[in-house]
């Protein structure tokens, strides 16, 4: 009988072990979603001035992606819209205040990595003349489509391909590595 009680004790110490495993766990859980919709719905910083860029493609560029100059973050991207004449993204984002960009500097859509959030990288170039608040960037490049390189890439391989099976000879003669003298 006294076994059968510590079985029984053990038993409901583990059962609110685990239960107070548990809830943690969702605990956890429910204030990683609450920190992901917070973040998620957070304002961009507004500081520096502005500046505009007209591009072709913006794939994963978004309001609050990074503005980045040799590396470090100078602004962020604070609106997105489309110009109905030129269909073109026309995208507005900050620079510090204490940075004076030329005005034949470079704004390019890039990615921290493969799979990576995009961001706008300046480069800028050797005028004297400096880009005022609300001015636009001239020189633009777009963000290149990770899906638009993949399938250039399979189309390439498979016109290769095509060409080879097209060029070698119909009775397999003569290039083979079988072919006797």
């Amino acid at each position: 009988m006294r076994l059968m009680a510590s079985a029984m004790a053990e038993k409901s110490r583990r059962s609110l072990t685990e239960l107070l495993t548990g809830t943690f766990v969702l605990v956890a859980i429910g204030g990683m979603l609450v920190a992901a919709v917070v973040g998620e719905g957070r304002k961009t910083d507004t500081t520096g001035y502005q500046l505009n860029a007209d591009f072709t493609h913006i794939d994963g560029l978004d309001i609050g992606s990074d503005v980045r100059l040799a590396g470090v973050t100078v602004g962020q991207v604070v609106r997105e819209t489309v110009d109905p004449h030129t269909f073109k993204a026309h995208v507005t984002f900050t620079v510090r205040p204490d940075i004076h960009l030329s005005d034949d500097t470079a704004a390019i859509i890039t990615s921290d990595s493969l799979l990576g959030g995009k961001y706008i990288a300046l480069s800028p170039g050797g005028d004297d003349k400096t880009l005022k608040p609300g001015e636009t960037v001239g020189q633009t490049q777009g963000s290149i489509s990770l899906e638009q390189l993949l399938s250039k890439f399979i189309f390439s391989v498979t016109d290769t391909l095509t060409r080879a099976n097209k060029a070698a000879p119909a009775n397999g003669g003569g290039t083979g590595g079988n072919d006797l003298p």
